[in-house]
């Protein structure tokens, strides 16, 4: 005998139709820790991130400022990491006028404990700077300001009067960059000039900054994480 079957109503069935197309795609979720050698510069940036539309990826991130020297923020990323539960750790420092020995030996340290490494050299406004120009000569980080300073008022996109001075923890400066310079360009320019050196002289690479493999993560675009990110959905 065949089996009953119930007749739904057409406004049922429509009701149901509703509520199947209600249903949301399916998210991978990704933590990202980046812990940072400056308080505010880099945290404040960082930050803008937690907005960023990144489709099927839903990206968790926790930003920690130490103020403190490279390896302390590489020692503190490896802490962090060893009892945490995320899916990538970043260390984020600078050049700045700590000596060559002691730059070197965190970047090494970084990467022999699987610790991801934004480091820049000299400073981290060379990421800002890239937005605008496609800078490959050495620069003094005392020479960021006044160059990004006037990039900004140049740029055909900014109108105000008033003379754009940067200010290095501003928390506009994401808005700033990205209104007035180009994200893209900065991947581009950072990525071309950081494949120029092929040596562990990390020191003498400048200008060089490592800050684009980040951003590329934080922006969905890193095909390496997010074909890990959907392996671990497929296979729990």
């Amino acid at each position: 005998m065949p089996a009953n079957r119930i007749k739904l109503e057409p406004a049922l069935v429509r009701r149901y139709a509703k509520q199947a197309q209600k249903h949301e795609p399916l998210k991978v979720r990704c933590h990202i820790l980046i812990v940072c050698e400056g308080k505010k510069t880099e945290p404040n940036y960082f930050k803008a991130f937690k907005s960023f539309n990144r489709g099927t990826y839903v990206y968790d991130i926790d930003v920690l400022g130490l103020g403190e020297n490279t390896l302390n923020v590489v020692n503190k990323a490896i802490e962090l990491r060893d009892n945490g539960n995320y899916d990538r750790v970043w260390a984020v420092f600078d050049k700045d006028s700590f000596p060559d020995a002691k730059f070197n030996s965190a970047i090494t340290k970084a990467a022999e404990k699987g610790i991801c490494c934004a480091w820049s050299n000299e400073a981290f406004e060379l990421w800002y700077l890239y937005h605008f120009v496609n800078r490959t000569t050495a620069m003094h980080r005392d020479e960021y300001q006044a160059a990004i300073s006037a990039e900004v008022n140049k740029s055909p996109k900014y109108k105000s009067k008033k003379k754009y001075v940067y200010a290095k923890n501003d928390a506009e400066n994401y808005r700033i960059m990205t209104t007035y310079g180009s994200m893209d360009n900065a991947l581009k320019f950072a990525e071309a000039k950081s494949k120029e050196y092929t040596d562990c002289r990390y020191a003498k690479h400048n200008p060089c900054t490592m800050v684009f493999k980040l951003v590329r993560q934080l922006i969905g675009k890193d095909e390496v994480l997010n074909e890990e990110l959907t392996h671990k959905v497929e296979n729990p």
